[in-house]
């Protein structure tokens, strides 16, 4: 199991994720960016939208602005109900 840094994710990021029960690159991309974020926005509630651009893009394998706008839109919809 690859660990989370291995997407470029930073050792706070990486704490966070395994104080919510994702302790790996693979846990990361099979529950993916949203459930990840649901899950820290729970326990983190000053968790913001660019974290959720920051792990799609780490599970994607791209920079964050490679992201399109049609998917960061998609993203913020999804944010904004939470």
């Amino acid at each position: 199991m690859a660990a989370l840094t291995s997407l470029g994710l930073g050792k706070t990021m990486e704490k966070k994720l395994h104080s919510v029960g994702i302790c790996s690159a693979e846990e990361l991309k099979d529950i993916g960016s949203k459930q990840a974020v649901f899950r820290l926005k729970a326990q983190y509630p000053n968790t913001c939208v660019v974290i959720l651009y920051h792990l799609e893009a780490a599970i994607r394998g791209v920079e964050i602005k490679q992201l399109d706008d049609r998917c960061k839109a998609e993203l913020k919809a999804y944010f904004k109900s939470l």
